[in-house]
């Protein structure tokens, strides 16, 4: 019988996934991998592997005799050595497609409560007192502002339509994406450094690349409108964080609102837990009970077509599957 390893995941348990492969005539073998030795122990001979946050790594990969795919439970892959898989000839395929509404309409959120100072003045009331929490300036009219997405993939394009009712400028960079697409949005396309320049809020939608990490560092962040907002929802180490900290606590940033960190979890001491500027969530916006049994049940569809031998969806490193 064929093994199926899932190396990590966050969910209360595996019935889902235990379904489907009974269905398919093959065997869950179950982990909550944090090291490399319990990794390697536990996919040595699986047939197919499905990873949510572990790091499988070349040493990792190197390991897997048996393994036909790898399957990320996500959008991002950030965290599985594409070419150590590539070598190895194993397929890696993730879910791109499962929490699009999710993570825009969080993305909404986020610029809304941040514009609007829903947070501090919250606080300010549960504190007891009355009136604004701050300066009357501080309170933003969206449909005044410029507002940048940095990336223009599934959930950029959505956030941009969200967006769009608003009557706020928005300027897209994506060197990926046409420019005549974009603009079918209503987007303009610009240069980063533009982009930077000139937003009121800047939004992050791209993957976590060699290229993108630390895209938003010190150098990136003083190019920054004075009193820009700062939304991240992509991957923690698109920013430098300790560059954000200093930013939001010199006033060039005047907020942030961020999914996502470098590193996961925030750690205890870290000021992003207490700057009253600053808006925090735990990789959270790609929940919902619609999307997670869709993340679920697709990735461990995957990894059955996968053992069957047949065609498989959203190869992101370029290896076609073993027959």
């Amino acid at each position: 019988m064929p093994t199926v390893a899932v190396t990590d995941a966050t969910f209360p348990n595996l019935e889902i996934e235990s379904e489907i492969f009974r269905s398919a005539g093959a065997d869950l073998v179950a982990g909550a991998c944090k090291s490399v030795e319990a990794l390697i122990a536990l996919v040595r001979e699986a047939d197919a592997v499905l990873t949510q946050f572990a790091p499988i790594n070349a040493e990792v990969i190197q390991v897997m005799n048996r393994a036909r795919v790898i399957v990320r439970y996500g959008i991002g892959v950030d965290n599985v050595d594409f070419d150590a898989a590539r070598a190895r000839g194993i397929p890696v395929c993730n879910v791109p497609d499962y929490c699009i509404d999710e993570v825009a309409d969080h993305t909404l959120a986020f610029i809304l409560a941040t514009t609007r100072q829903v947070l501090p003045n919250c606080l300010h009331i549960r504190d007891g007192n009355w009136g604004l929490a701050g300066p009357l300036e501080s309170l933003r009219t969206l449909s005044d502002l410029t507002v940048g997405l940095v990336g223009f993939g599934r959930i950029g394009r959505a956030a941009a339509s969200r967006l769009a009712p608003f009557k706020c400028r928005r300027l897209v960079a994506d060197p990926a994406v046409p420019a005549e697409h974009i603009r079918a949005l209503g987007c303009a396309p610009v240069s980063f450094e533009t982009l930077l320049a000139e937003s009121d809020v800047v939004t992050l939608h791209c993957p976590s690349t060699p290229q993108t990490r630390g895209l938003l560092n010190a150098a990136a962040i003083a190019t920054l409108k004075p009193g820009a907002i700062v939304v991240n929802l992509a991957r923690g180490d698109l920013i430098e964080t300790s560059a954000l900290i200093a930013a939001l606590q010199s006033g060039q940033v005047s907020a942030a609102a961020i999914d996502v960190c470098d590193p996961e979890p925030i750690p205890l001491d870290s000021p992003l837990r207490s700057l009253p500027n600053v808006i925090s969530a735990s990789h959270i916006a790609s929940a919902s009970v619609k999307a997670v049994r869709r993340l679920r049940e697709t990735a461990a569809q995957i990894a059955v077509r996968a053992l069957r031998g047949e065609a498989l969806p959203n190869v992101v490193n370029g290896v076609m599957p073993r027959s």
